[in-house]
């Protein structure tokens, strides 16, 4: 319903920001990343997700598209609610995000308060699988780069992560095109193409 909102910040609280859009007021439960870039009576843009249960409605906000992405990502692993992928957004960049499916580090994602080793281990291999199927069809896309996890090979590492977080072997491409693969660590390649995609 809402793409983003765009206001000034009047209001931060654990886990919530209230942007004054025109007089009124849109609470946004968001992350400890996006709260960071916000400061109360200076505009904001958030990109937001709306859930809609039963017995509420609740508005999510993120400073950035790929941070959204994430957010959504996660909500369609199995047993992943809001509040666990806000949890895990809290304690992990989009692109620590990212790294920890590739790499199968548990850890990083139970280093979020409320989640345990098998619900980290379900969203490694859901996410896992997800990219899995996708690398068919990128197979037939001529001079992308293939988001295979190939050891000590930098790019296609970057691009699998990427590929994680549901962008395509083209925009992976141009993403990382010009990037020094040699100075940087993984980390930094993923960071500064992620930047990139949500310019």
């Amino acid at each position: 319903m809402f793409y983003y909102l765009n206001g000034v910040v009047a209001e931060m609280e654990a886990n919530l920001a209230v942007i004054d859009c025109g007089g009124v007021g849109y609470a946004c439960a968001t992350t400890n990343y996006t709260l960071s870039q916000l400061k109360k009576g200076e505009r904001a843009k958030l990109y937001t997700y709306m859930n809609v249960r039963e017995d509420a409605v609740e508005l999510f906000g993120f400073a950035s598209q790929s941070e959204l992405h994430s957010f959504k990502l996660l909500l369609g692993v199995s047993g992943v609610g809001p509040k666990a992928a806000l949890s895990i957004l809290s304690a992990n960049t989009p692109a620590n995000l990212a790294m920890a499916v590739v790499m199968g580090d548990e850890k990083a994602l139970t280093a979020a308060p409320g989640i345990g080793k098998k619900i980290a281990q379900r969203i490694i291999l859901e996410l896992k699988d997800k990219l899995a199927k996708e690398q068919s069809s990128f197979s037939g896309d001529s001079g992308a780069i293939l988001p295979v996890v190939v050891p000590d090979d930098k790019t296609r590492e970057a691009g699998a992560a990427l590929a994680v977080l549901g962008y395509s072997a083209s925009e992976v491409a141009a993403a990382l095109k010009g990037i020094d693969m040699d100075a940087l660590p993984l980390e930094e390649i993923i960071r500064q193409a992620l930047k990139r995609m949500v310019k």
